[in-house]
């Protein structure tokens, strides 16, 4: 686990010597009573009121941890060893990836590259307990003049106090779990543009076919001003919208404009989902992928499926009847009428037509792939720290992306094409755009890698899920991190915004979805069901019907309207910064469908809402 990361070398260069950050331990305690201390809190916690116990109760762990590498550092190793011995079993299940760390770090000397130990010592962590819980707290140390555990108490934690009821059990095992603990309330406070940017205005040619269609199709037609009212087609501006030119967005080309004539023409036919009409799934089953597929996307249009692989290659496929072609050469091109109107037929080589076409270039696993909105670039990460740009007209590569020097994990385009998101073991994501080879920002805060990437519906924002356990959304404007979300177990492999760009639902590896409010930054919901991590999430396009995906064989789909709609806004203004969750999410629950022994590593709903997924077939 441990490596000299460049974030890890950033302590070490800013301090002429990571003594510095490990001076804090040198409290020359008598280690003969470090246990008899955490044994008299621990017994002081658990005679405490009920009310009072769970809150505590969250001071086992980061006290643990920190008097045992106080007992370490100062070289008291017996004593350290039976102080861990004593009371590790005693921590909360999901902190036992960070004890085997913990547990392996015996001498002062492993303590000096050690990320983990670095990152406990560098960032508080962070407890949120109500006024009542924190003054009896207090209390009980001063009797006792327990100082050693009130120093680590205001030295290495950050205790955000809260004024009103204390927080069920429950309550604070939703949102505990991650690296630094839960997040402060203040990191949540930023004012968020969660709205969707204004539609250019197209003129929609009817021709007699879609004419006829309305008729047919009259009832569907009466439905769509829901749509409007969800702000995605509509004229009138969001007011949660950001400012149209906050950010620059690339201007519509006519290929644009006639692809979302498409568009808008497919969604006329598009069916509304619910509990009573589910998607009909469709299952693309990659056979002997023995090459290890480790990404799948899908474009907008549902035309091209790509696979990234472990033997490093990238494999476009076309799902159509229509094959893949190249533009044809130079001295072929010169030939053809540039006025004719089937240009764009013409200047593709026939001879060059298949249904599969192979991009050689990385050197390492493809973890990330993403289509361009316009269907004409593709991106691949590898573990090779580079991004490629493939021209999808050429099947050639464009530009080798060089900034991470680690494996990057994911990478994504922006809904509106030119910007794209990267993120990787450096514990950092960046923000490029096709035509820099350097980064236009770089997200810092993660305390571990960052393994899923998702651009916000407006673009204006980007969410990271890391191996720290938390996912944070970051202002592409100035950088800047708005919101940190806590509650999953596990790091966070998937990432999906509602249409509307309201929510947010994320996906880890202790199987659990949770669901987020972005404007008010707060946990709204938290769906249970799956017994492995979840590798996709996807929005149905009206954002009626969530779908997950995970390497426990599953599909699952989730009432995504009813999720959201029981929000009591009153529970959103307490200061104390959570909500009551539903205790079962097994109502929320719609269907669960098996694979044979797929493991599903991409969702994706067509512009008519049937449900593409995909995975590599592994036999039992």
């Amino acid at each position: 686990m441990a490596f000299s990361g460049p974030w890890v070398g950033v302590f070490v260069e800013d301090q002429p010597d990571v003594s510095a950050v490990l001076s804090a331990y040198n409290q020359q305690g008598d280690p003969a009573l470090y246990e008899e201390y955490y044994s008299g809190l621990k017994h002081f916690i658990e005679c405490a009121l009920d009310c009072h116990r769970a809150e505590l109760s969250q001071l086992f762990y980061p006290l643990f941890v920190h008097m045992y590498l106080e007992l370490v550092y100062n070289g008291h190793e017996n004593e350290a060893k039976s102080f861990f011995e004593k009371f590790h079993g005693d921590q909360e299940c999901y902190y036992q990836d960070d004890l085997r760390v913990l547990s392996s770090l015996t001498k002062k000397e492993h303590m000096r590259g050690n990320e983990t130990m670095l990152d406990f010592r560098t960032s508080k962590f962070v407890l949120r307990i109500s006024r009542d819980s924190y003054q009896l707290l207090k209390r009980h140390l001063q009797e006792k003049q327990n100082n050693q555990i009130w120093n680590i108490v205001q030295e290495h934690l950050y205790i955000d106090i809260f004024d009103g009821m204390p927080r069920s059990k429950q309550q604070i095992d939703a949102m505990v779990g991650s690296l630094a603990g839960e997040a402060k309330r203040e990191a949540n406070k930023a004012k968020v543009f969660f709205g969707l940017l204004k539609e250019p205005e197209i003129e929609l040619p009817l021709d007699d076919e879609d004419e006829e269609g309305e008729n047919e199709e009259g009832k569907p037609k009466k439905k769509k001003p829901k749509k409007d009212s969800m702000g995605s087609k509509s004229k009138k501006q969001d007011p949660n919208a950001p400012p149209q030119t906050r950010i620059p967005l690339p201007e519509l080309k006519d290929s644009d404009k006639l692809d979302k004539i498409m568009n808008m023409k497919e969604a006329t036919k598009r069916v509304r989902l619910g509990p009573d009409c589910l998607p009909s799934i469709c299952f693309y089953t990659f056979l002997n992928a023995y090459q290890g597929l480790t990404a799948v996307d899908i474009t907008d249009d549902s035309s091209m499926i790509v696979g990234g692989f472990a033997d490093s290659t990238v494999r476009v496929w076309s799902v159509t009847p229509k094959k893949l072609r190249s533009v044809k050469s130079a001295a072929d091109l010169s030939l053809i009428d540039k006025e004719s109107d089937d240009v764009l037929e013409r200047i593709m080589d026939e001879r060059t037509a298949s249904e599969l076409k192979i991009l050689y270039g990385h050197s390492g696993p493809v973890y990330g792939t993403s289509f361009s909105p316009d269907r004409n670039y593709l991106l691949s990460s590898s573990e090779d720290g580079t991004i490629r740009l493939w021209s999808l007209l050429t099947f050639s590569c464009l530009v080798g992306y060089k900034g991470h020097n680690y494996p990057i994990w994911d990478t994504q385009f922006s809904p509106y094409g030119y910007y794209f998101i990267s993120g990787g073991h450096d514990r950092v994501a960046r923000l490029w755009a096709t035509d820099h080879y350097q980064p236009l920002r770089i997200f810092a805060g993660h305390l571990a890698d960052v393994t899923s990437t998702r651009f916000h519906p407006n673009s204006n924002y980007v969410a990271t899920g890391s191996a720290d356990r938390t996912v944070r959304l970051w202002d592409v404007l100035n950088g800047n991190c708005v919101r940190i979300f806590t509650g999953h177990k596990g790091p966070v492999h998937s990432l999906a915004f509602s249409p509307n760009g309201r929510f947010l639902a994320t996906g880890a590896t202790d199987g659990r979805v949770l669901l987020w409010d972005i404007g008010h930054g707060l946990m709204v919901g938290e769906l249970k069901g799956h017994t492995d991590t979840i590798y996709t999430l996807r929005f149905s396009r009206d954002g009626e019907i969530l779908a997950s995906g995970s390497m426990d064989n599953t599909v699952k789909l989730w009432d995504a309207v009813k999720a959201f709609e029981d929000l009591e806004t009153d529970d959103f203004t307490t200061a104390t910064g959570h909500i009551n969750l539903p205790e079962s999410s097994q109502d929320l629950l719609l269907g669960t469908y098996m694979s044979k022994s797929t493991p599903v590593t991409h969702l994706h709903f067509t512009r008519r809402n049937l449900l593409l997924a995909a995975g590599a077939y592994g036999p039992q």
